[in-house]
């Protein structure tokens, strides 16, 4: 293999200056020939403490596998993870954004150490995905993600499909007297029957597919489910073509351009996915160093029908999208009708249109999951980026099957989201009310923390057609109600949103895309006089450190 040229390895093993270097890679196995093959990092975000990452040793195990087949040395390591769904609800969901950058910071950090040649990632969660596509991109090795696939849907007690969705709307269900302790319990132990990430289109299947459309997965790595023969072997195969990318120096910033994240995002509204791809997909680009601005979220969204009946909006799960086809069946048919750009170079070494040469369109058979381009769910716009005197920088609103896409109403204000949970749980939330949570920013939180908790109580007592929510925090993938988040300027920083008070008139508009708070112009410059910086909730540790570093979730919420 002649690669020297781009083994950055050799920094660290070459010549006899480095046989020190040499001597500790032997001793955790390193032979005479190995010091002559390119050395992969392994990153594997191994974890018992989600079903998502839970798998993801074996995964990395074959990953190893196909690295040593294809001629290369790998080489294992760790990177924390953080539930979402275990963190939602209390304050261990403010580390879940934070552990985006750790995630990034971590990959970065070993990979640049060891002057790898290339880096294999493994990730299951919501951050793990984003975390790692950043490292990738700012080390610029020769890399491939693989997702750890999405978990099976449980049998609910009507014999259903359930998922990690169903029992937070099951607790507002409960709440609401719709059901009983013993049908609660029965949905919260059905909810999650495997390894895996959650099954509908939530965030984890959302970056997930973004990613694969964007080129830096292999075909099929966003459908193939976790507990599957697919997938591991998917991930043998990652390992063989991440030794391929280094022989033929394909980078992580040679895959990410305008033209992949258009497709990336593209496919990620024709999916009807998280609104955190918003976030996400900004952070990634920034690192990559392509330009790109909320008002090209706003340009793709604009011509880009939803076609994937997925919940939460929808019906089905990941795993029925698998059953009828998969991701490439989808990207398939919206590259036959013109949504994407096929001559987007991937880590197979050939192009997206060059991978789907062979695949069979999601059409060529009878199938419910995905409809028809000419017939879709929503013929545009599923994500709107509302502006307004209450987010001049903007914010971001997820509307797919909202029957609802107007609201003006009084406002609620919470500062927090347990003030906003207690005022639920006692049934203090009427139908017609704008209810608002802020301090929940980057730096607010710090964090911007997800609240789902708070999205399924209102869906499970019957209001999620019939309030508006707007917050400067996030929501989750399995969100949904005309609900409004990452509104920026953050109320923490002095953003319009600190100025809001109880009874306020407020109107979310997302069919004129704007976001606004009715009071005069006087009371308006009355309360910004009033208006007094707080101290930021933490004075030491990562979240300290986040906070002083973020910048506004407009930018994507990067500390970098």
């Amino acid at each position: 293999m002649s690669q020297n040229a781009t083994r950055t390895s050799l920094i660290t093993t070459g010549g006899t200056g480095r046989a020190p270097n040499r001597a500790m890679l032997r001793a955790v196995g390193f032979t005479d020939e190995d010091f002559e093959k390119p050395i992969v990092g392994v990153a594997s975000l191994f974890s018992d403490i989600t079903p998502c990452n839970a798998h993801l040793d074996r995964l990395a195990a074959k990953g190893r596998e196909g690295i040593r087949a294809a001629g290369g040395v790998p080489q294992l390591f760790g990177a924390p993870t953080v539930s979402d769904g275990i963190s939602m609800g209390h304050r261990g969901m403010r580390y879940s954004l934070v552990s985006r950058e750790v995630i990034a910071d971590s990959l970065e950090t070993v990979c640049g150490a060891m002057n790898h040649d290339g880096l294999l990632a493994f990730g299951g969660c919501d951050k793990n995905m984003p975390g790692c596509i950043m490292a990738m991109a700012r080390l610029n090795i020769p890399s491939v993600f693989v997702y750890g696939g999405s978990i099976l849907p449980g049998v609910g007690p009507q014999g259903d499909d359930v998922d990690i969705v169903s029992i937070f709307e099951a607790v507002g269900q409960y709440q609401a007297n719709v059901i009983d302790a013993n049908t609660l319990h029965q949905v919260e132990c059905a909810s999650c029957p495997s390894h895996g990430s959650c099954g509908g289109m939530y965030t984890a299947n959302t970056m997930a597919s973004a990613i694969e459309a964007m080129g830096l997965s292999l075909p099929y790595g966003a459908s193939n489910p976790a507990v599957s023969a697919a997938k591991d072997r998917e991930a043998y195969l990652a390992g063989q073509a991440v030794v391929r990318c280094i022989a033929k120096n394909i980078r992580p910033r040679d895959i990410i351009t305008r033209q992949s994240l258009e497709n990336a995002y593209t496919f990620v509204l024709a999916l009807g996915g998280s609104t955190n791809a918003v976030l996400h997909l900004m952070a990634i680009a920034r690192e990559a160093g392509v330009p790109w601005t909320l008002d090209d979220f706003d340009r793709i969204s604009s011509k880009t029908p939803h076609i994937a009946d997925l919940k939460p909006g929808g019906r089905f799960v990941m795993y029925d999208l698998y059953r009828v086809g998969g991701t490439p069946a989808v990207l398939k048919a919206l590259l036959e009708k013109g949504f994407l750009h096929g001559d987007c170079l991937t880590v197979t070494g050939k192009t997206l249109a060059e991978n789907l040469a062979e695949v069979t369109s999601v059409y060529a058979k009878p199938q419910n999951v995905v409809h028809p381009l000419e017939k879709p769910l929503f013929e545009h716009g599923i994500h709107v980026i509302l502006k307004g005197n209450l987010a001049p920088e903007g914010a971001v609103a997820k509307v797919a099957g909202l029957k609802q896409r107007r609201l003006t109403g009084p406002a609620k204000v919470f500062d927090g989201e347990e003030a906003c949970f207690e005022a639920i749980q006692a049934r203090q939330i009427v139908a017609g009310d704008v209810v608002v949570i802020r301090g929940e920013g980057p730096v607010g939180g710090p964090g911007m923390r997800e609240m789902l908790s708070i999205t399924g109580a209102l869906m499970g007592q019957g209001l999620g057609e019939s309030v508006g929510l707007i917050t400067d925090g996030r929501f989750s993938g399995g969100t949904h109600g005309l609900v409004v988040g990452h509104v920026a300027p953050e109320a923490w920083t002095g953003g319009p949103i600190a100025l809001v008070q109880n009874g306020d008139s407020i109107t979310i508009d997302a069919d004129q895309k704007v976001l606004t708070l009715h009071i005069s112009d006087d009371e308006w410059q009355a309360r910004k006089a009033r208006w007094k910086a707080p101290a930021l909730r933490v004075e030491r540790g990562v979240l300290a450190k986040y906070a002083k570093l973020v910048k506004s979730a407009s930018e994507g919420a990067v500390t970098g």
